[in-house]
């Protein structure tokens, strides 16, 4: 029997009181912080915004601060309390909570609440991440484009309160999972960052070397033969707004059959969006289709087919370098697109076949080990949230105690 299973049987053995939210505790509306207000030190100050792209579970310390003289003003949560941001334009998201953890009080914004409480904090916290918590707020949330829910809401949802000492544990069992998490996103940034300076080392190589360069244009030519869009699909489709930026793989693509327009690609051709912000988009076709006009269509020439391979200049064309080569020549104010011209004049090295297939052999790998979702490490992080978010609803579901 696990220590948890021990404790139930110990303290609670006869269930777990549901209690309203309102019952263990009082909903604080933050107020007067704006954005502009933030500043890079003095008082910690928390904007609801930051909850739903900087703070997770808990935090000790604070993105931003606050001037001391607007602090004053300010409601402000102290050690312990939860950080609720009450408006999203996504569902999931509203009520989204950090637990309060830090030494020091902090200034929190409108569009926030602070929620004063005797329960272990991690544990609240968790329980607002929870399909429990999830499925019983969807009935108070409110509002049109921006979605929002009140504290008076709030009050009423159930939370189940075990002892102190379950509760404990209970948070002991799920930082676990939650450290692991972000060990498992850390290193999965540091390869990305070094996948980054791989792709970037056949230039490097080759600018030492006695390999040659050639200008793209004598490489490709940019494909202009129409295709029937009657013969296309979902799978086959390629569009500025739909096009995924990866080596190979299906394309999440939307059609509609009234497209027209649409330039033949075939496999080994390599997609680009030209227009922002889709410049950065670089897709190496593995079957054919067509694609909108505002993707360019980069198909190897006949005459250096059996001297350039395809996965190798891609690699190549998905690189900082040619993105922000790309970028820079684009022309036009509100949409800007990129220069056709300019991106048959940029040049690129050719070194041998054997070379260019064994560049290509290490960067797929590791392409694969930061991006494929069905192996490396996306696939590890992957199965970890899906295996943390099980044991967090199951560990957080409890006998209810009769009245």
């Amino acid at each position: 029997m696990s220590r948890i299973d021990e404790l139930i049987a110990e303290l609670c053995l006869d269930g777990v009181a549901q209690k309203p939210l309102g019952d263990v505790g009082s909903f604080i509306r933050g107020n007067g912080l704006q954005k502009s207000d933030l500043t890079d030190d003095g008082v910690g100050a928390i904007h609801y915004g930051q909850i739903h792209t900087h703070y997770g579970i808990w935090t000790t310390t604070t993105k931003s601060f606050v001037l001391a003289a607007s602090a004053a003003k300010l409601r402000r949560a102290k050690s312990g309390d939860l950080v609720i941001a009450t408006t999203s334009e996504d569902d999931a998201a509203v009520a989204k909570a950090t637990a309060w953890l830090g030494k020091e009080e902090v200034a929190i914004s409108g569009d926030a609440y602070i929620f004063e409480h005797s329960l272990d904090p991690k544990f609240v916290a968790y329980f607002f991440h929870s399909d429990q918590f999830q499925s019983q707020k969807t009935r108070y949330i409110t509002g049109t484009k921006v979605r929002r829910i009140s504290g008076e809401s709030l009050a009423k949802i159930r939370i189940p309160v075990p002892p102190p000492e379950v509760q404990r544990e209970i948070v002991r069992i799920l930082d676990q999972f939650t450290e692991l998490e972000a060990e498992l996103e850390a290193e999965l940034e540091a390869r990305r960052i070094q996948f980054g300076f791989y792709q970037e080392s056949p230039l490097v190589y080759s600018a030492q070397g006695d390999v040659p360069w050639a200008p793209l244009g004598e490489i490709v030519r940019i494909a202009s033969a129409r295709t029937d869009s009657s013969v296309l699909d979902r799978a086959t489709y390629v569009g500025v707004d739909n096009l995924v930026a990866g080596f190979g793989g299906r394309r999440d693509a939307t059609y509609s059959a009234n497209v027209s327009g649409t330039i033949r690609y075939e496999p080994g051709d390599i997609l680009i969006g030209n227009i922002r912000p889709y410049l950065k988009k670089v897709w190496l076709a593995d079957r054919f289709g067509g694609a909108s006009p505002d993707v360019v269509t980069l198909s190897i020439r006949q005459g250096v087919r059996e001297s350039i391979l395809p996965a190798y200049l891609y690699f190549l064309l998905a690189s900082d370098r040619f993105i922000d080569f790309s970028t820079r020549h684009a022309r036009g104010a509100k949409m800007p697109r990129g220069d056709k011209t300019a991106i048959l004049r940029y040049e690129v090295p050719v070194p041998p076949l054997a070379e260019q297939r064994r560049i290509a052999s290490v960067l797929q790998d590791f392409y694969a080990l930061v991006n494929d979702l069905s192996v490396g490490l996306p696939a590890e992080l992957a199965a970890r949230r899906k295996q943390y978010e099980y044991y967090r609803d199951r560990l957080l579901t409890f006998k209810e105690l009769a009245a």
